[in-house]
């Protein structure tokens, strides 16, 4: 998913003050704000010492919110920096989906050739310092990987790259669909503009490599989840009827889902075919894709979630907290 958020001219300066006071900040606490990742609060530097500084990012981080943590972890380094992408389990699926997907722009946009490493923590626990050596220690004792890791490691990649839209390997993600659509699929998109069922789910049959059509009916949105497979990835089309500033919409709403217990290759087909079905979709049957969505267990798209990706709440910017100079009260 391309997010299409970059760095504030406020995160630019803030990033620029912390690469300047190797003496005094530690790091930055970054957050996403209207369309721009903005500045949090600084991580105040008390100690020469990485681990010890850790321990403050326990006050400063919750468990039900996303967040940025940039850490200057190697002293006077030119690539000193460790950005890490903080997205607890209790995080909405918006706010998961939006930081993950945003998550290369901030190492890009403040300048790559600064960070040394990158992290992904999901849990408070492993950014306290025996939660990082921990991580420390795996990095330097990996072992070479088996060929079905490496083949997971390229399903990854592969759902990874669909995610933020990249299209480095085209081999992978492209703007084409490779696989062919059965014609019950096709037709069943170009009902969904003009026919009575609001939603469509398409599958891939991995013995074909072929798309095929899963279902079609119609489900309420607070049904919705409850009506796609928690046992197979699919892909579905969704038309959000409702009610917005007075006037009566219906845009379409696209959802992939790929349970956690789902084979290698079908994870590895869906995810580097989904650029390929959105692009089918549009030029085949004539569908626009308002939204974009995507998740693990289909029960993670509840009603509030979709109505929240049409209507975001709107939050109040919150001041930057700057430290204060050493020395003042």
């Amino acid at each position: 998913m391309q997010s299409g958020i970059s760095a504030s001219r406020e995160l630019n300066d803030a990033f620029n003050s912390l690469v300047s006071s190797p003496t005094a900040e530690r790091g930055l606490l970054v957050g996403i704000e209207k369309e721009s990742l903005v500045p949090k609060e600084t991580i105040r530097l008390s100690s020469t010492d990485f681990f010890d500084d850790l321990n403050a990012l326990d006050t400063l981080l919750h468990e039900d919110q996303a967040a940025y943590i940039i850490l200057r972890r190697y002293q006077n380094a030119p690539d000193g920096f460790v950005a890490v992408t903080y997205v607890p389990d209790k995080a909405k699926v918006r706010q998961k989906m939006l930081f993950a997907s945003t998550r290369l722009t901030l190492v890009r946009e403040l300048g790559a050739e600064r960070f040394r490493e990158t992290l992904f923590a999901t849990t408070k626990n492993e950014l306290t310092p025996e939660g990082w050596r921990k991580h420390d220690k795996h990095g330097e004792l990996q072992a070479p990987l088996t060929e079905e890791e490496q083949t997971l490691q390229g399903v990854k990649a592969a759902e990874a790259e669909a995610s933020m839209g990249t299209t480095s390997r085209s081999s992978h993600v492209s703007g084409s669909l490779s696989l062919p659509m059965s014609d019950a699929a096709r037709q069943a998109l170009k009902d969904l503009l003009t026919g009575n069922d609001n939603l469509v789910q398409l599958k891939i049959d991995t013995a074909s490599e072929s798309v095929e059509l899963s279902s079609k009916g119609s489900s309420d949105v607070e049904s919705l989840g409850q009506a796609i497979s928690d046992s197979e990835p699919r892909y579905s089309f969704f038309k959000y009827s409702h009610q917005s500033e007075g006037q009566a919409v219906s845009p379409i709403l696209f959802i992939y889902t790929c349970p956690s217990g789902s084979k290698i290759k079908e994870r590895m087909m869906y995810a580097s075919s989904r650029a390929g079905i959105i692009a089918a979709a549009n030029s085949e049957a004539g569908i626009d894709i308002s939204k974009k969505m995507e998740a693990t267990m289909p029960s993670e798209i509840t009603s509030s979630v979709v109505h929240e990706e049409f209507h975001p709440k709107v939050e109040q910017k919150q001041a930057f907290s700057r430290p204060k100079r050493p020395g003042k009260r």
